[in-house]
């Protein structure tokens, strides 16, 4: 019944509306865009006296309407205070999957991330970029281990981390996607908080809850720096601590190494060239290690990914005396042409040493670049053998990639500025007009609303007479012509008597007039009807007759 089929179409809307709860890319805006403009259609069918068989030819009915609503959308988003959060919070089973660094790094855990595509966060610089080895970003910190998986220490630091920044500073805006932790990636070294975040352990930056939504955020980083110069005792024996039965071959080597009186530098350097003289391989692709992770690795298998260089080498460190830690995060970035902004994807997931030198404080040491140089300076696909299965989009060249920089730039836009638009950009950008504080806000969103809708019911109002006869419309705008010249069309009077009367007055005009009189008449009262071309003929006609 008719009670039926209007209760459906609303359920429709609402069930559009419901959609922004989970899904607010741009591919969705369109689709519920035209799924709102399909329901449109066939409410204005539900409501004719006898329903049309074909809906669709209030098509262009429909897609006036929801044009009408667009500028008192507009106000809205734009003059609408924006809340600090959702107004209803969904349960946590419903936010979609995410994925991401975690807080633990084993063998084989960035090795599966790094053949994801998918993006982790964007950058914008306020320069130019940092060099390709300056462009590590810096998650979470890894000290605690039990011989074969490395984890966050569950200490909180009491103080701020003292950073010296060393060079100039580079700054930057984040856009980082949901990953459903609190980590803040920021380049390394961050030289001060973003706002709603705090200081974790190991200069990890986190915000105050899980990250379920997309979250910009500026800061301020300096390549070179030098990180806590001094380390209390507690903290030394909690970076050189090892399993008692863990990695015993690895263990005798270190120990051989220190017996020899090296430097904390020299045992560095005696590391790099170990690594350096034997046939290890940088590899997305392999051996399980079942027994011992760090021993069968260096001495066995000589096979592996950035977790297995960065956990071996931190281990060799420990067991010589020289305190360290892992640091997980992302290693490079691709800059995207069209937005001139940086994207930093799964696939440049990476882990790499810290170490802690007398004077120097905490150094970063990237095991990898001992066997793969091109990782730090290139990227991933120039540092796999041959055949790896490296994903396509962290490849260079390539129709693909081009169009996926393309809609990623699209995307990007769409999000700074659309789902982006919240309290704190609102503020910004009212205040730069005198809107800043909410009763002039709300003042001004008044005024708008009540313009918005005066222009809006002003063009309903100038277009309810117009007719839905363009013959009618293009005679009666000809008329109106000669009529501002003194030669207005009688009551009653035919469109030839008229012609006839015009012709007389002005013979200047004469060959116009007729023209334009016999094809309205033809078209008008021939048996033959008109086609849409011809109509466009008396519509120039008309339009270029000017007396």
């Amino acid at each position: 019944r008719r009670r039926d089929v209007h209760i459906v179409m609303y359920l429709g809307y609402f069930l559009v509306a419901t959609q922004f709860l989970y899904d607010q890319s741009l591919p969705m805006i369109l689709y519920l865009g035209a799924t709102s403009w399909a329901l449109t259609i066939m409410l204005i069918a539900a409501h004719q006296a006898r329903p049309p068989t074909t809906p669709w030819r209030y098509a262009r009915q429909a897609g006036m309407l929801l044009l009408q609503a667009l500028p008192v959308m507009l106000v809205l988003f734009v003059l609408f205070p924006r809340l600090a959060g959702p107004l209803w919070r969904l349960p946590d089973d419903a936010r979609g999957a995410t994925t991401g660094l975690s807080d633990t790094m084993s063998p084989g855990t960035i090795t599966h991330l790094s053949q994801s595509g998918g993006v982790a966060f964007r950058v914008d610089f306020d320069g130019e970029p940092p060099l390709p080895q300056e462009r590590y970003w810096r998650g979470p910190v890894l000290s605690s281990y039990d011989g074969r998986t490395w984890r966050q220490a569950a200490v909180a630091p009491t103080t701020p981390p003292l950073v010296q920044q060393r060079g100039a500073a580079v700054r930057y805006s984040v856009q980082l996607e949901p990953h459903s932790r609190r980590w803040l990636f920021a380049l390394d070294a961050p030289l001060a908080l973003p706002a709603g975040a705090r200081w974790g352990d190991g200069l990890l930056l986190e915000a105050a809850s899980p990250i379920y939504e997309r979250r910009f955020y500026t800061l301020s980083s300096s390549p070179q720096y030098r990180l806590e110069t001094h380390l209390t005792t507690a903290m030394r024996a909690r970076y050189l601590a090892l399993p008692d039965d863990a990695h015993p071959k690895a263990r005798a080597l270190a120990g051989e190494w220190r017996r020899r009186g090296l430097s904390d530098q020299e045992l560095l350097a005696t590391a790099a060239e170990f690594f350096r003289s034997h046939p290890f391989v940088y590899t997305l692709t392999p051996p399980a290690l079942p027994y011992d992770p760090v021993d069968q690795f260096l001495f066995d298998s000589r096979r592996g990914f950035c977790e297995h260089y960065a956990s071996a080498l931190t281990v060799l460190m420990r067991a010589a005396g020289v305190p360290a830690r892992v640091v997980t995060g992302y290693l490079g970035g691709e800059m995207n042409p069209l937005g001139n902004y940086m994207i930093v994807r799964q696939s440049d997931a990476h882990a790499w040493t810290e170490v802690w030198l007398q004077g120097q404080g905490w150094t970063r040491v990237d095991a990898t670049g001992f066997i793969a140089p091109h990782r730090i300076e290139h990227g991933l696909a120039d540092a796999l053998p041959a055949g790896e299965p490296v994903p396509l989009l962290a490849r260079s060249g390539g129709l693909l990639k081009r169009l996926n920089l393309q809609w990623d730039a699209i995307n990007t836009g769409w999000n700074r500025w659309v789902l982006g638009y919240g309290p704190e950009l609102q503020q910004q950008l009212l205040s730069r007009v005198g809107l800043g504080r909410w009763p002039q806000m709300i003042a001004a969103l008044g005024i708008a609303m009540a313009v918005t809708l005066g222009l809006v019911a002003l063009l309903l109002l100038r277009n309810r007479h117009r007719s839905d006869d363009p013959l009618a419309d293009n005679y009666a705008r000809y008329c109106g012509k000669l009529a501002r010249r003194g030669l207005a069309r009688a009551s009653g009077e035919g469109p030839h008597a008229y012609a006839a009367r015009v012709a007389a007055a002005r013979p200047d005009l004469a060959t116009q007039v007729e023209s334009i009189t016999a094809l309205y008449s033809r078209l008008r009262y021939g048996a033959a009807g008109s086609s849409t071309q011809e109509v466009a003929e008396l519509r120039r006609r008309v339009r270029e007759f000017a007396p």
